[in-house]
């Protein structure tokens, strides 16, 4: 797979492994406090269970302490611009992977112990150059953990909204994932006619057409970082967004369904 060509943002390392496990911390005492009935809940995510989800949710850091284990690999393969669109795929995978790991550990707050332990531990030494041989594709561990901040945001938002919690979102996290997705979309559709605008964490110039160069840009769109993280997931359909008020659009050519969502 290519590498993306768009000019990187650059994030921080030490504040995104901060981040990473301060949203895992934040998951690990809401999922603490689900009782069976909460657990057993469905999810908008096919036929997950809320138990499955926050399974899942563990794997999304253990991946991290995985693939530090494993042998380096010779090259990078995968810029972090290109990991969205690399998702796709393994999904069946995935979904099955955390059944499974829901089936072997009933007791949840044991396997977030356990993957907590280990990430901070291999966090301790790793070095953020160190290259990961992630199932997408070959990242550094600096950029393998902006993707971590995705997953767990991604997925705090799928247990608040089935299981009725109200898990806190890390800010650092949360603007690390908008920016990522942000930036995804100015790779999926190139241009600087459009204006996207996700305050306070994102600005980006997408879509083909004649460039915006001063005073207000012609067209513009405007929505809360959760609801474009929702909208860049498939979690929500631009229609709905629209309808419901979350996400402002002005201009022929603000109208991003077309290019929505980002990854599934």
């Amino acid at each position: 797979m290519p590498l993306a060509r768009k000019r990187m943002r650059t994030y921080d390392p030490a504040k995104i492994r901060t981040a990473v496990l301060a949203q895992f911390r934040h998951v690990r005492e809401g999922v603490r406090a689900l009782d069976e009935e909460r657990l057993a809940r469905p999810t908008h995510l096919g036929d997950w269970s809320v138990r499955e989800l926050a399974a899942h949710l563990t794997m999304a850091v253990e991946t991290v302490s995985r693939n530090i284990d494993r042998p380096e690999p010779a090259a990078k393969e995968l810029a972090l611009l290109d990991w969205p669109f690399a998702t796709a795929e393994r999904a069946g995978d995935i979904a099955d992977s955390s059944r499974e790991l829901a089936e072997r550990n009933l007791d949840l707050d044991a396997l977030y112990a356990r993957t907590e332990s280990r990430i901070t531990e291999h966090l301790a030494t790793a070095p953020d150059d160190r290259l990961l041989a992630a199932r997408t594709g070959a990242m550094t561990l600096a950029d393998y953990l902006v993707t971590r901040t995705v997953e767990l945001i991604v997925h705090t938002d799928d247990l608040n909204r089935a299981a009725g919690t109200d898990i806190p979102f890390d800010r650092q996290a949360l603007a690390a994932c908008t920016r990522l997705l942000a930036d995804a979309l100015a790779v999926k559709a190139p241009g600087a006619s459009t204006e996207v605008r996700i305050p306070p964490y994102a600005v980006v110039q997408c879509v083909a057409g004649p460039r915006h160069t001063r005073g207000t840009p012609p067209n513009v769109v405007e929505t809360d970082p959760l609801t474009w993280i929702r909208l860049a997931t498939g979690r929500t359909e631009w229609k709905t967004a629209l309808d419901e008020a979350k996400v402002s659009a002005s201009g022929e050519r603000a109208d991003l369904s077309g290019v929505l969502p980002l990854m599934g």
